[in-house]
């Protein structure tokens, strides 16, 4: 994408759409977006996640990940986050400020059966993620539903910047109905 347009609307629309594709497509540039946290020990912490779920209308998009790697950690403690996407082809910042449920067990069943064997490798490393290991493949995998969770996140703002000539920026807010802004890059 070149350019989100010239309206308030297009440029709301052009975010979910890119969403939507992420996805979709393993090489849109939503697929893997930044998702940083406030660490548990008060620092912040970034990590490329992959987009498994977007929905315009209800505001929300979702990751997986392992119930027991840190961001889940840190995410029970402060339950907030922010995605950022960036397109380089299009010249696009997407960054969406997010409330956000860890979901797991029954919440998440139906979701844990179409994930595909090889990808239900990634919830279930023994010992846990981010755990010390004597060498860089010390470490087994025991997969399963219980180590399976869902980062929900409520998209609550979203700032775009697109840097065009002219750079232009706008920030969209779910309180006031997504309605936009324009602001200054």
């Amino acid at each position: 994408m070149s350019d989100p347009g010239t309206t308030l609307a297009a440029w709301h629309a052009t975010v979910w759409a890119m969403l939507a594709a992420g996805v979709r497509d393993a090489r849109a540039p939503a697929r893997l977006p930044v998702l940083a946290t406030v660490g548990v020990d008060g620092w912040p912490q970034a990590r490329m996640v992959v987009l498994r779920a977007a929905d315009a209308v209800a505001g929300v998009v979702e990751v997986h990940t392992d119930v027991l790697s840190p961001k889940v950690a840190d995410l029970r403690t402060t339950p907030r986050a922010a995605l950022q996407v960036w397109d380089a082809g299009g010249r696009l910042q997407i960054r969406l400020r997010c409330a956000v449920r860890v979901l797991t067990g029954a919440a998440v069943q139906g979701q844990w059966g179409r994930v595909p064997d090889l990808s239900r490798l990634a919830y279930g490393a023994v010992p846990p993620p981010g755990a010390p290991v004597p060498g860089p493949g010390d470490y087994g995998t025991e997969p399963g539903p219980g180590r399976f969770a869902v980062l929900r996140c409520e998209v609550m703002a979203m700032d775009v910047l697109h840097l065009g000539t002219p750079h232009r920026r706008a920030g969209f807010d779910r309180a006031d109905g997504w309605r936009g802004q324009w602001l200054v890059p």
